[in-house]
C-alpha cells in the first residue's frame, strides 16, 4: 500500500508559495486562489490556503462579484477552516476594493454619463439581495450635492413614495435628478411599474423645474439607462453640461475649449 504525503504551503517551493511569490514576481502574477490564501493565510488538516481558497471560489464559478455576496455567516457555515477571523478578513478586503473603485469614481464629482451612474451605484447596490431605490441630487453643471436612499423593498421590487423623491430634490435645492435601483436577479430590462414610475417622476420634476436626467437600472457588470434607450427626454438650457450617451460622445463645454 502506498502513502501519500502532502506538503503544507511552506513546504513548497518559494515561486509556489502565494506571500513569496507576491514578492518575487509582482502581485499580478497571482492568482485570485493564491491573493485569497494569503488574506486567510491558513487552510485546514485537509487543504493547504490555496486549495481552500480554490474551493471557495469554485462555489461562485471563480466570479469576483459573487465571492463579494457573501456573508460571514456564510463562509463559516460552508467551509471547514474557516472562522470568524478569516470570514471577516476576506469580507473586509472585498469592501476595501469595491470603495477604492467608489472613491475614482467621486474624484470627478461630476456626473456626464450613464457609465459614471451605473459606476457610482455599483458599490452601493450590486452585492445586496434585494431591491434599494436612490435619487443622486445634481447642481446645473451636472455636479453631485447629495444622495438620498428612498426606499428598500424585497427581491423583486422596491416600493416607492415619489412624495419623497421630490422633497428630497427641493431641500437640496437640485437642478438635476438621477434616479436609480438595483435588480438582484440580474435582468436589467425595466418593468411596466419601473417605466409607469419613471413617467410619474419625470412630470413631477418638471412641474418643480428640476430635470429628471436618468433612470438606471444596475445588476452585476450592466446596466439599462432609460436616458441612453431615448425613453427621457430633455430640454437642455445652454448653460447646462449635457449628458453623455453610449453612442456618440457630446463633448462638454471644457472640452471644446
Amino acid at each position: 500500500m502506498s502513502v501519500q504525503f502532502k506538503l503544507s504551503v511552506k513546504e513548497l517551493s518559494p515561486e509556489d508559495q502565494p506571500r513569496e511569490k507576491l514578492l518575487m514576481k509582482g502581485v499580478d502574477a497571482l492568482s485570485n486562489a493564491e491573493l485569497l490564501a494569503i488574506i486567510i493565510g491558513s487552510g485546514n488538516r485537509d487543504e493547504t490556503s490555496v486549495e481552500l481558497s480554490q474551493r471557495i471560489l469554485k462555489s461562485v464559478s471563480n466570479n469576483i462579484n459573487g465571492l463579494g455576496k457573501l456573508s460571514v455567516k456564510h463562509l463559516i457555515s460552508n467551509f471547514k477552516g474557516i472562522g470568524e477571523a478569516k470570514a471577516i478578513s476576506i469580507v473586509a478586503a472585498l469592501e476595501l476594493g469595491k470603495r477604492r473603485k467608489f472613491e475614482t469614481v467621486e474624484e470627478s464629482n461630476i456626473i456626464i454619463s450613464s457609465k459614471q451612474i451605473y459606476q457610482y451605484f455599483e458599490r452601493l447596490l450590486c452585492d445586496i439581495p434585494y431591491e434599494e431605490f436612490w435619487a443622486l441630487f445634481m447642481n446645473n453643471a451636472n455636479r453631485i450635492i447629495g444622495r438620498k436612499k428612498i426606499s428598500q423593498g424585497g427581491v423583486s421590487e422596491a416600493s416607492v413614495d415619489i412624495k419623497l423623491v421630490f422633497h428630497e430634490a427641493v431641500t437640496a435645492l437640485a437642478s438635476k435628478v438621477i434616479i436609480c435601483h438595483n435588480h438582484p436577479s440580474g435582468n436589467i430590462q425595466p418593468s411596466i411599474p419601473d417605466d409607469n414610475l419613471t413617467s410619474r417622476i419625470q412630470t413631477g420634476m418638471k412641474s418643480l423645474g428640476i430635470q429628471l436626467i436618468d433612470h438606471v437600472i444596475v445588476s452585476d457588470g450592466c446596466y439599462y439607462s432609460y436616458s441612453d434607450e431615448n425613453r427621457i427626454l430633455n430640454t437642455t438650457s445652454s448653460e447646462s453640461v449635457p449628458m453623455r450617451k453610449r453612442g456618440p460622445q457630446i463633448p462638454s463645454p471644457e472640452e471644446t475649449k
